[in-house]
Order: structure tokens, then sequence, then C-alpha cells
């Protein structure tokens, strides 16, 4: 008679494998025996107040406002030429072979300048006028010119 090729291992792997497989058809069945309907639409519907906030409740019809398409604006607004704040500053360090550059404002703020960004041609130590500007690695300056 010829010795079985199953070692010990295997075999405990197999009996791990089925019990898995049954405690697996178990949770299923459990779960189909324990299942809840869903919610009725009227609990799944969600509203949106004067504010913007998500509520449960409808809003109350005499509150309501009418709004026409054409105020709706998606995105942030542009703003109108001339209403832009210039800030003055001091060029603090400019690198004229790498192309930038740091300016200080009269606060401390210190803001990022690229010489793409530069109207006028500037050094270090120069007063200039610039717009701020928010970017993903912090405030930079656009329209940098060189004051006078």
């Amino acid at each position: 008679m010829a010795k079985s090729r199953e070692t010990f291992n295997k075999r405990e792997k197999e009996k791990q494998r089925q019990r898995e497989k049954q405690q697996k058809r178990e949770k299923i069945k459990e779960r189909k025996a324990n299942h809840v309907k869903g919610k009725s639409l009227d609990q799944m519907m969600a509203y949106i107040d004067e504010n913007g906030n998500i509520t449960s409740t409808p809003q109350d019809p005499r509150r309501r406002s009418a709004v026409k398409i054409e105020d709706i604006q998606i995105g942030v607004p542009q703003r109108p030429e001339g209403d832009s704040p210039l800030n003055e500053g001091i060029v603090e360090y400019f690198n004229e072979a790498k192309g930038f550059g740091f300016i200080v404002d009269g606060n401390g703020g210190k803001y990022f300048f690229h010489v793409n960004q530069v109207l006028k041609p500037v050094a270090e130590n120069d007063k200039v006028s610039f717009q701020p500007e928010k970017t993903p690695k912090g405030w930079s300056a656009i329209d940098v010119r060189k004051m006078e």
C-alpha cells in the first residue's frame, strides 16, 4: 500500500479553507434572514434651506424667494479691472540667473515672484508694487513693477 502524498500541513490548510467557506455561508444566511427593506422615498429626501445647509425638513413655502438663472454664478466671480488691491514692498532677494525672487511687504509678509511676472526690470532692494495671488504653494506676487 502506497503512502499518501498529502502532508499534515496540506490537510490542515484544506480544513481551514473548508471552515472559512462554511463561516462565509453562515454569514450570508444570517444577512438574508435579518435583511431590512430600504428606506422610503420620504426618509431619503434631503432639502437645502435658504443658507445652503442640508436639512431633512422641507422649506417653508412662504420663505421662498425667486432666483433668476442669470444671477447664478458658478466658480469664483471675476474681479472688475481697477478693483484689485496693489501692495507695496521691497525686493529682498532676486536671482537673475534662475529668474525668481522674494518680496517683503510692510507687514512682514513674504511673496515669491518669477521673472515672467515682472513688468519692469527689478533688482535687490528695489521698491516695487505688486498684486498678491494665492497659489497652491503659498502667496505669489504678480504684475510686479518697480516704483520710481
